[in-house]
């Protein structure tokens, strides 16, 4: 009887098991090699997810996270594809057999320039960036963009010295700089970008009734006691007060 006894609860413990087994997903895995090291990673995680999740910590290059602040440019091939690839760590995921590195930034020589001692013309983008004439029309800023813009466009825009045109192409512009990484001719597209809409800005930008008066609230301290209130929450409620915000 003792072993009749002990023999059913072996079977009731596997049964448990089976039903443990069962009702368990198994998460899908794949092998991407980062940065020279291979790692398993989840498959349906982002370049940056799977970059912790091999156990390294981002120390930089990580910006605001899933925001498109340009910090976490990456360039990557994959199996059988000749062509390097280029994204953002933070939204581009991860696929089987993909080989990245990182591109914490891409070294420029940024221009020093007085705005108020500028015009929005051509004249202006051969003075602080004449390197922008040496464009070929590869096309292969454009298909670096991981925004997927127009680069090559905006920089024939300059050209031209079509200061709006230029602006509205490289609005979406997150100056990762990958653009100019892959620049047979060498011309940094995400900082004449910055000039293009800081010209757009300061010369050409249309009037606007409600951000005047919206601005003049802001000097008469009319949102002083919501920003009072803002500070004074914790960070658990300031998470719930930012996910239940009103979005288009």
């Amino acid at each position: 009887m003792r072993g009749e006894q002990e023999d059913e609860a072996v079977d009731m413990r596997e049964a448990g098991r089976d039903v443990g087994r069962q009702g368990r997903t198994e998460t899908a895995e794949v092998t991407v090699s980062i940065m020279g090291k291979p790692a398993r990673v989840p498959a349906d995680a982002t370049i940056m997810r799977a970059i912790e999740h091999s156990g390294q910590q981002i120390i930089r290059g990580a910006g605001c996270r899933e925001g498109f602040c340009g910090a976490c440019g990456t360039i990557y091939r994959l199996p059988n594809d000749y062509r390097i690839h280029t994204g953002l760590a933070c939204t581009t995921l991860v696929q089987d057999g993909m080989a990245l590195s990182q591109i914490p930034s891409v070294p420029v020589e940024k221009a020093i320039y007085d705005l108020e001692a500028l015009t929005p013309d051509v004249d202006t983008i051969k003075k602080v960036y004449p390197v922008t004439f040496r464009c070929v029309a590869c096309g292969t800023c454009t298909k670096a963009c991981p925004q997927g813009l127009q680069v090559m466009d905006y920089i024939q825009a300059a050209m031209r010295g079509d200061i709006a045109e230029l602006m509205e192409l490289s609005y979406d512009c997150v100056g990762c700089g990958l653009c100019a990484l892959r620049c047979p001719a060498e011309i940094i597209q995400h900082k004449v970008a910055i000039l293009g809409k800081r010209l757009y800005g300061r010369y050409l930008r249309k009037e606007s009734e409600e951000l005047d008066a919206r601005l003049q609230q802001v000097q008469d301290r009319a949102y002083d006691d919501e920003y009072a209130e803002l500070m004074s929450l914790g960070r658990e409620a300031l998470s719930e007060r930012y996910y239940a915000r009103d979005m288009e």
